[in-house]
């Protein structure tokens, strides 16, 4: 298996209130596990809960058969990393259910701090085109 270069710690959190967030992250040796609809129905009843309980509001998505690509914006005591913990092991969870595989995720995410519209334009053009590249 290829080794990837560790990546430098994360800064502290100095990002304006209320930041869009746009991420990325991958299941365990890129298998296709995820592209089902009841993946895609325990994804939105994880939103769902984040934006009623806790004011986390996710956007636009888009579920590979691989990864997954989102858009989220969350509250003042938002901690991305926290809560993308959370929904790998909620979505894990629903992945066991039906019988697939007991490790789900490669470790960690990316994320990128979208800074303006036209970021936002750039990250969702990319991962709306994404699944016709993917052909």
């Amino acid at each position: 298996m290829r080794e990837y270069p560790k990546l430098p710690p994360r800064l502290r959190w100095i990002f304006p209130q209320h930041s869009v967030f746009f991420v990325t992250f991958c299941t365990y040796q890129r298998r296709k596990l995820i592209a089902a609809d009841s993946v895609n129905a325990a994804f939105v009843a994880f939103a769902r809960h984040a934006y009623s309980q806790h004011n986390i509001a996710v956007g636009r998505y888009v579920i590979m058969p691989d990864h997954l690509y989102l858009f989220v914006c969350g509250s003042d005591d938002f901690e991305l990393g926290r809560w993308i913990g959370v929904l790998k092991q909620n979505l894990a969870k629903q992945i066991e259910h039906s019988g697939r595989t007991s490790v789900v995720w490669q470790r960690g995410f990316f994320d990128h701090l979208l800074r303006s519209d036209e970021s936002y334009a750039q990250k969702w053009n990319y991962v709306r085109e994404n699944p016709v590249r993917a052909d």
